[in-house]
């Protein structure tokens, strides 16, 4: 169990850490938070320039609410809300 939570801190810390990292979860999470993720998600599907992994992974995170809203409010209490 302290394994998952630190793999999890760590996750958070590399997250807050990198700036275009740190824009796409916030953006995600506000998306989520106001209804707009499916718009996100349409224009991920017809971006040129990501590979199908990196869509495919972006896709898996968004639907993982809690998650968003979680690394939302580690930036948020760490002060790397920007």
């Amino acid at each position: 169990m302290l394994g998952s939570w630190l793999q999890d801190l760590e996750s958070l810390e590399a997250i807050s850490q990198d700036d275009d990292a740190r824009r796409i979860f916030l953006k995600m999470a506000a998306l989520t938070q106001n209804g707009g993720l499916g718009s996100f998600l349409t224009e991920l599907a017809h971006d040129q320039e990501l590979d199908d992994a990196t869509k495919g992974t972006l896709t898996e995170i968004a639907s993982d609410r809690s998650f968003l809203l979680a690394v939302e409010d580690y930036l948020r209490r760490t002060q790397r809300f920007h």
